[in-house]
């Protein structure tokens, strides 16, 4: 999982179709989707299935068939247990031609990957994964100019026409925070790093408590998104969580400013854009006490959520 983290963040910006191709040749995706049982006389669909509905075009976009015949493109491919690595088996693996989505071609893993990629509902639906997991999930893109910005499959180049979209305007699009996007954000601003804990393992703990353990995702589609995060038990860590970090930041920044002037330097601090009069009211009644002032604007639904 580690290895596959630093695919993602080697690729995060990058072009779609690279990252692809590394993902599919990836140990942790192949172990967990059964790649390694997926041989010419016993084909194996489930890489192959999620390949195309959760990676490359999305459900609806592809028929059986297509499972059944993109999974001899993918036999063949094995973790080596020693290193980690993915070594290919040529007598394992399906070399015949085979028909997908109309294309008939003698694919492997690769060429596959580059076939799927290029497929303008491949560009599509990779925007509208994108839209979803950073901008909203409750209210779907609802045009398709996004994917032109997306024709060399230019990842940065998606972000930048997404963060200019006039959508965003809307207030209506906004996005929980995961506990990991949470306790990131609220670490940066507080200016701590895990060596700074007493004990660096409550991190740890506080996030599986919280459902986002750093690399143990709960099945192959990742964590949820958006309100999913939204729990009475959650609340309830979060605050427990925070406590610790209040307890661990240097508050100095908000200490130093009179106190009617903490409340707005708290949002500058955290990056919020605006407070709502319910939560300034709380806040007001902890101006002259930094620690919880800080501890309730880190719960706070402002901060929260993404707006």
């Amino acid at each position: 999982m580690y290895l596959q983290n630093q695919t993602l963040r080697r690729n995060a910006l990058g072009n779609f179709g690279q990252m692809s191709r590394e993902m599919v040749n990836d140990a942790a995706l192949i172990f967990w989707l059964d790649g390694q049982r997926n041989t010419v006389k016993a084909p194996n669909e489930n890489l192959s299935r999620e390949l195309m509905e959760l990676f490359t075009l999305g459900v609806n976009r592809y028929s059986e068939e297509d499972v059944k015949e993109t999974a001899k493109a993918l036999t063949g491919y094995k973790i080596d247990k020693s290193s980690g690595k993915v070594i290919f088996y040529p007598r394992q693996h399906f070399s015949g031609a085979i028909k997908v989505l109309g294309t008939q071609s003698s694919f492997d893993a690769s060429t596959l990957s580059d076939f799927l990629v290029a497929r303008s509902d491949s560009a599509l639906f990779i925007t509208e994964r994108i839209w979803y997991r950073f901008i909203s999930s409750m209210n779907p893109l609802i045009d398709a100019s996004l994917t032109s910005s997306f024709a060399s499959r230019d990842i940065a180049a998606l972000v930048k026409a997404i963060g200019r979209h006039s959508a965003l305007d809307n207030p209506d699009n906004s996005m929980v925070k995961s506990p990991i996007d949470w306790f990131v954000s609220a670490a940066r601003a507080l200016s701590i790093t895990p060596s700074k804990f007493s004990n660096p393992n409550n991190i740890r703990n506080y996030l599986d408590l919280l459902g986002q353990r750093p690399f143990f995702p709960p099945n192959v589609g990742g964590w949820p998104a958006d309100q999913a995060w939204l729990s009475t038990s959650s609340a309830q860590y979060r605050i427990q969580f925070a406590t610790k970090l209040v307890k661990e930041a240097d508050l100095s920044p908000i200490a130093s400013l009179a106190p009617n002037a903490r409340i707005d330097g708290l949002a500058d601090w955290l990056g919020v854009v605006e407070w709502s009069s319910r939560t300034k009211m709380a806040l007001n009644g902890a101006i002259r006490d930094p620690a919880r002032l800080a501890l309730l604007a880190l719960c706070s639904p402002e901060y929260v959520v993404s707006a």
